[in-house]
């Protein structure tokens, strides 16, 4: 028997439904669960232990528009799957799944999809379920019968190998971290949007006081997308830093996390792949809410003023984005100095068991 889980396109949100992928396989131990996902996150789950195989859903290259959809669906026709468990909210995924004849199509019934599933499962209001996001995809496999109860969650954990170790400090050693040095991991970009992110000045002003102050050693990570604004931060420091931006692998990305000391951000996919590599992080949240989408880790510092605006969820901030302007550069160092030399207090954000 084979099970097809859709997962969700957003690196955040895939590393949040590790819970239930965990789950899934815990209670279909002899099935061959396959998970279907974009290049990214397909890179990010490879070798992970829950799934069986990793499927890309290649959606700008071999599977874009209406004949890569049919090049997609005559693949899954062939793998014969009994059931298919979406994870992903849109309606594409359940057309996915009727479409490629699969018998057993479990999802929410939302965007218009409930037809096409056989199991279509009510979006838990508010009071029904936890608010983390985590929890929106255990409560699916739950109301579905698979599990019992959506149990708080405390841990998410990516499967980090000692070879994928080893390559990720040769790969910083090279790119000239020192050994036995402070490592911090920077990630100043946000896929979502400018309104999640810190101002590139202050990311600036803050990495010069970790390296002149505490003589770490300050690495820079994003994608391809992000080099303009790691190159515009760069510009305006005094001290040199380490760039990795756009030079490293999602699948690389969780042990190059777990080489550093400390991971600094804003509320990104980064930021989770950093906490499920066991890296304590310090999370800028602006336009969105951590009692939704914090990391979920002992080690997490919540850094966030509260304006009268946020959480907005916007991509772009229509006014002042005082909510990111009014975080200082004081208040983020202060955190990092706060895990630095005091190591026993590794839970310094209020965010408790989620």
């Amino acid at each position: 028997m084979k099970i097809l889980v859709r997962a969700p396109n957003w690196v955040g949100d895939a590393v949040m439904a590790i819970p239930a992928l965990e789950t899934i396989r815990r209670t279909h131990p002899k099935y061959e669960i396959c998970i279907l996902a974009r290049p990214v996150v397909a890179d990010l789950f490879s070798e992970q232990p829950f799934a069986n195989r990793i499927l890309q859903y290649d959606y700008r290259g071999h599977h874009r528009g209406w004949l890569g959809r049919e090049k997609l669906l005559a693949s899954l026709r062939k793998e014969h799957f009994s059931i298919a468990v979406l994870l992903q909210n849109a309606f594409e995924a359940a057309w996915l799944g009727w479409r490629a004849g699969i018998p057993e199509r479990i999802g929410y019934a939302r965007d218009g999809r409930g037809f096409l599933l056989t199991k279509a499962i009510p979006v838990p209001r508010e009071s029904e379920a936890r608010k983390h996001e985590s929890h929106y995809y255990l409560e699916l496999l739950c109301r579905a019968g698979w599990s019992e109860s959506s149990p708080p969650i405390s841990l998410i954990r990516l499967h980090v190998s000692d070879l994928a170790r080893a390559g990720a400090e040769s790969a910083l050693r090279i790119a000239g971290a020192r050994e036995n040095v402070w490592r911090i991991a920077i990630a100043p970009g946000a896929s979502y949007g400018a309104a999640k992110c810190w101002p590139p000045e202050r990311f600036a002003q803050l990495a010069d006081r970790l390296i002149s102050e505490c003589g770490a050693d300050v690495i820079f990570f994003g994608t391809p997308e992000e080099k303009e604004i790691s190159e515009r931060i760069q510009s305006n420091m005094k001290s040199r830093a380490i760039s990795l931006v756009g030079e490293t692998s999602m699948r690389d990305l969780a042990a190059l996390f777990a080489s550093c000391s400390v991971f600094i951000g804003n509320d990104s996919g980064a930021m989770h792949v950093a906490a499920a590599a066991g890296l304590p992080v310090i999370g800028i949240f602006g336009s969105t809410d951590p009692e939704g989408t914090a990391p979920v880790t002992e080690q997490f510092t919540l850094i966030r003023e509260a304006v009268s605006c946020s959480p907005c969820f916007l991509r772009a901030c229509p006014v002042d984005h005082r909510c990111m302007t009014r975080i200082t550069v004081d208040s983020v160092f202060g955190a990092a100095m706060q895990l630095k030399y005091s190591p026993k207090n590794l839970f310094v954000g209020d965010t408790g068991n989620v």
